[in-house]
């Protein structure tokens, strides 16, 4: 493939389209600067460091709306060491796991694996779709993500009303602070901070409810087993203390802050909810346009308006795109590695501007004029 140079004039002030991790402000770059020697480089267990976290809990809890008794809990590890806590913390019998992309998939096949679990029952869709909960006598956890990354397919946040006190858990780690929701609906909203909070992975964070809560710590009373470190009884405990169980990465933690402080001066969550659809639209909007591109996910109501996947036609090879842009500084368009399409996906989380979304379409349509 020749060189491709696309002129200055055409490019993003901004290049990064990442899924994750995604871009960073730099005004959280500053803030991160500013928190030297304070902060960084001190214990975690005193007032410099719990401060910061409680500032982080608080403003989450502002940002979603939090109802009375919900609390925001954090722990060490990303969504997968949550998938984990969960299958030992918070399923007591039997799961129910949408699978419409690999990241509701993986947590399905976590429960699947716990000997003292009765067999989820797992409702898979193909890539580019979505299942659709279903209350299901005896179980007690319905799971799904509100956001798949691998596919860019988004669902609504529901409550399933299935059998009483059973718990609605949503994995919201590209959703979570680009779209908005009813907090009142989930029992578990549960994130990693390294997408629409344009921060490092190593942390989880969840707004639960109090019927999770106390789940969580009648299971931790049973003779069930619970390793230290996927415990969310512990997880309650050290969040209560702006703590973690150990020793958090700092600079995550202060990125994040400054993050949820920013949307919170914004708007909140509907004004991140607002710029996010802006710029998923203009990208749905240029490949229903195009002659060469469509969106993978066909049903526009499951469209993300977070995670944009665009297929292209057989006789455009899309990775040649996606170089030809990382090579003038548009960088990480690639499609998920596992879905193995001849895709972009192109990430439209908070931080990244909607104008320059818009910019990226005409590098695109450049690009494809000189392949």
């Amino acid at each position: 493939m020749a060189e491709i140079t696309i002129p200055a004039h055409l490019l993003p002030n901004d290049g990064r389209f990442g899924c994750g991790p995604s871009k960073v402000r730099g005004e959280q770059l500053d803030f991160l600067a500013s928190i030297q020697p304070r902060v960084l480089g001190t214990s975690h267990r005193q007032a410099p460091v719990k401060d910061l976290v409680g500032s982080v809990r608080a403003g989450l809890a502002e940002l979603f709306r939090a109802p009375e008794g919900y609390e925001i809990l954090l722990a060490n590890g990303g969504a997968t060491s949550f998938w984990d806590s969960a299958v030992h913390s918070l399923i007591e019998t039997r799961s129910q796991h949408l699978a419409f992309g690999e990241f509701g998939a993986k947590f399905g096949t976590a429960a699947s694996r716990a000997p003292w679990l009765e067999a989820p029952d797992i409702r898979e869709a193909p890539a580019g779709s979505r299942s659709e909960a279903e209350a299901v006598a005896g179980v007690d956890v319905y799971a799904y993500p509100h956001n798949e990354t691998s596919t860019g397919v988004m669902a609504e946040v529901r409550r399933v009303h299935g059998d009483p006190g059973a718990l609605t858990v949503v994995d919201a780690t590209s959703g979570a602070g680009g779209l908005d929701f009813d907090a009142s609906e989930i029992d578990a909203y549960y994130f990693s901070p390294q997408k629409n909070f344009a921060s490092d992975g190593g942390l989880w964070f969840a707004l639960v409810s109090p019927a999770a809560i106390e789940r969580i710590e009648r299971i931790a009373a049973s003779d069930r087993y619970i390793p230290d470190t996927l415990s969310l009884a512990g997880a309650v405990t050290n969040s209560r203390l702006n703590q973690t169980l150990n020793t958090p990465a700092l600079a995550t933690i202060a990125l994040m802050d400054e993050q949820v402080r920013w949307i919170n001066g914004q708007g909140g969550l509907s004004w991140a909810a607002a710029r996010t659809a802006e710029s998923a639209a203009v990208l749905y909007d240029w490949a229903e346009r195009s002659t060469v591109a469509t969106p993978f996910v066909e049903n526009p109501a499951h469209r993300s308006n977070v995670v944009v996947t665009i297929d292209f036609d057989e006789s455009i090879d899309a990775s040649a795109i996606s170089k030809a842009l990382r090579a003038n500084g548009v960088v990480d368009t690639e499609p998920y590695r596992k879905l193995g399409r001849n895709q972009l996906r192109i990430a439209t989380f908070t931080a990244i501007d909607p104008d320059d979304v818009r910019t990226l379409t005409g590098c695109i349509d450049y690009v494809l004029e000189r392949l």
